[in-house]
């Protein structure tokens, strides 16, 4: 029986930090469904379809890794995908009080689900969406920041930020 998990968020956008999380789900599970949540309330800087393009140039060399969209309960796309796996990445010990959360709750609207906690590489680790969002804002340069494959992906308004 094959296992599979999700690994969810907004990617907004995709970093090296989220990759290194999909690599290292990848050894432990023969396919990684990557979930795009539509996430209106985070008000994300890139829409859902540039979010989705992004994370599947990113993850195009990796085999078994799906990617979907979804704008439901987490827990209720994963019964719906027959999914009871979900990964979530650990940067610090500032994210581990809000996943913790995070995880007792998923639990509790579904207790098959069980939450695998996976930590990046020590390089990729101060990395997150909102410091990249922050960076581009103010033209920085974030192409050590992010795959490669998403750097002319990186615009808005037809302005190309300084990466």
């Amino acid at each position: 029986m094959k296992k599979i998990a999700i690994y969810p968020g907004t990617f907004d956008p995709i970093t090296n930090g989220h990759l290194d999380i999909i690599k290292r789900a990848k050894k432990l599970f023969d396919e990684v469904i990557i979930a795009i949540a539509t996430s209106k309330d985070k008000r994300p800087m890139f829409d859902l379809e540039k979010r989705a393009l992004m994370v599947e140039l990113s993850t195009k060399d990796i085999k078994g890794v799906k990617v979907e969209t979804f704008d439901t309960l987490l827990v209720d796309f994963a019964k719906k995908l027959n999914v009871e796996i979900i990964i979530r990445g650990l940067r610090a010990v500032s994210d581990f009080e809000y996943e913790l959360q995070m995880s007792y709750a998923n639990a509790s609207l579904n207790p098959d689900i069980e939450t695998v906690h996976l930590m990046p590489s020590l390089q990729n680790a101060f990395i997150s969406s909102s410091v990249v969002r922050a960076i581009l804002k103010h033209g920085g340069n974030v192409s050590h920041l992010v795959p490669q494959t998403i750097i002319p992906l990186l615009q808005k308004d037809n302005h190309v930020y300084n990466i």
